[in-house]
């Protein structure tokens, strides 16, 4: 069984934050919840064109190209992927934005 986010909530942290209200998804393998987005990098951000390659994931994908693993959401967020645990499939086109150019969208 693939992994899937489900159950999506919003959490509320009280006082003033960018983080107000935002979702989280459970992940019924991990047994964790993951928190999500709430906006996505703006389109027009600079990018490059990345094909997927059997086995590739997020994660991995942000350790090449970032050299950091943790950055997986950047990759998720401009290709408007809210699991970051999906199965990519092979010959998937992304767009893989350059850190120095990010910007979020209102």
């Amino acid at each position: 069984m693939d992994g899937v986010l489900s159950n999506k909530k919003y959490k509320k942290y009280i006082g003033i934050s960018r983080y107000s209200s935002f979702p989280i998804y459970y992940h019924n393998i991990d047994d964790k919840w993951v928190g999500g987005t709430t906006q996505y990098l703006k389109d027009d951000t600079q990018f490059n064109y990345y094909v997927t390659e059997s086995g590739d994931t997020f994660d991995n994908l942000a350790l090449a190209f970032y050299n950091n693993p943790t950055l997986y959401w950047v990759i998720c967020s401009f290709n408007h992927f809210q699991d970051p645990f999906m199965n990519l499939q092979k010959g998937t086109v992304l767009k893989i934005p350059v850190l120095s150019s990010i910007q979020y969208g209102d």
